[in-house]
Formats: structure tokens, C-alpha cells, sequence
């Protein structure tokens, strides 16, 4: 089950010892989502509640809690989860996200990073992402890229695939399953042309670039809207 194969307390120790490194790259990430456009929104209509899947330590539920956001975050480690609620105040749940029984029409906006391609049911965590969202609610994707330059270099021996990974997608496969849920595809951006060590600083540079821009990138974000 998911709770067997992601329930170790070892997980903590090196998502503590990593965090200020994932909070940045994250941040990152939901800039390139056009994270300012959504925030001023939810501003407008004085609804500012997210729901984090796959929270951690919580430093990311925390960052936006300081920007005025009622956070609620999802993480099914529970050794995490507990960090979460006692270092810092956190509303956490363990519990799978269809098992929490959120009211319909509630989140303005759903991040779930480096989560899907973990998930047994991809199209069923879909399905009730777009059931707890508001009206023109946003959810943010971020997971492998299977078609990035990466994966077609590698193949098999791709950092992301892996035993864990169950589900591995591309832009093209990504989006249909959200648009089949009736989303509205806004955004895409992949990043990630060269592994970082793999090749001189230059080199890496140009083909992280040509991958942003071709969307061969070895990560992606799709940001969908609920119609």
C-alpha cells in the first residue's frame, strides 16, 4: 500500500536535512506557474484556502501561511505529518486524499508536487482535485517529464524510473487525463535539459534552455483551472 511504502521515519531525516534546498526549488517552480496571478486572484474574492498533497515538513504549507493563505496540508508519512503539526502549527492530515472527505467547491488552489507519479490512481486523485476545488480553482501539477530529453538518452536507467514511480507522464499524456476531468489546461513548462555534474556549466546551461523552450525539460508543470 502507499502508507507500507512511504510510512519511514528515515524519510524525515533527509527531507530535514534538504528543505531550504526543496522550499527554493519549489518556489521556483510556482513562479514559473504564475503563482503572483493566482494570489492576487484568491485575494479579489477573499478565498485564500490551499491544500498541499504531499506537504513533508510542512516548509512550504508554512511560507504560504505567511502570506496570508489558510493552509491544509496532506501527508501520509506520518513521522512528517507529526513534525509538521508540532514544530510548526499545521493542520495535516495522514489520511489519502479521497478518504478526507473535503467539502466540494473548497480549495482556491491544489499544489501537488513530485506526488502523482506515486499515486496507485492517478485519474481517481484527479477526479476529486477537481470536485474539492472552487470555481476557477487552480491545480498545480509537477512530476517527471517521460518525454524529456532525459528519459530519451537514458531510458532505463532514467533517474525517474524507478521502482516508486508507478505512473510516469508526458505534457501530451498529462493533459489529456486533466482535460478528460474537465480541467482547463492554462500553463505548462517543463525545466531540466542536462543533469546537474553531467557536463560544463555552459554546455548545461544552453540545453536547459532548448528544453524550457521545446518542453523536453526532465520535469513538468501543468497548471489546470476547474471550468
Amino acid at each position: 500500500s502507499v502508507k507500507m511504502r512511504y510510512g519511514k521515519s528515515d524519510y524525515l531525516d533527509y527531507e530535514i536535512a534538504n528543505e531550504a534546498q526543496f522550499l527554493h526549488l519549489a518556489l521556483l517552480s510556482l513562479d514559473d506557474a504564475g503563482i503572483t496571478d493566482i494570489e492576487t486572484q484568491a485575494k479579489q474574492t477573499n478565498v485564500m484556502r490551499l491544500l498541499d498533497v504531499g506537504s513533508a515538513t510542512g516548509a512550504l504549507l508554512e511560507h504560504f501561511r505567511l502570506r496570508g493563505w489558510d493552509v491544509q496540508g496532506i501527508e501520509i508519512n506520518s513521522v512528517q505529518a507529526a513534525y509538521a503539526k508540532e514544530k510548526r502549527g499545521l493542520k495535516i492530515s495522514t489520511l489519502p486524499l479521497e478518504e478526507n472527505k473535503f467539502n466540494d467547491d473548497y480549495f482556491s488552489l491544489i499544489i501537488a508536487s513530485h506526488l502523482i507519479e506515486h499515486l496507485n490512481s492517478p485519474r481517481v486523485f484527479i477526479h476529486e482535485c477537481f470536485r474539492i476545488l472552487e470555481k476557477s480553482g487552480r491545480l498545480i501539477i509537477i512530476t517527471p517529464n517521460i518525454a524529456s530529453f532525459q528519459a530519451k538518452v537514458f531510458g532505463a536507467r532514467w533517474r525517474s524510473a524507478i521502482f516508486d514511480h508507478l505512473y510516469l507522464f508526458s505534457v501530451k499524456t498529462l493533459s489529456k487525463l486533466l482535460a478528460r476531468e474537465n480541467f482547463t489546461i492554462e500553463k505548462t513548462v517543463c525545466w531540466g535539459g542536462l543533469a546537474a555534474g553531467c557536463a560544463p556549466p555552459v554546455i548545461k546551461n544552453i540545453f536547459d534552455r532548448l528544453a524550457k523552450k521545446l518542453k523536453l525539460g526532465d520535469v513538468m508543470m501543468i497548471r489546470a483551472q476547474k471550468n
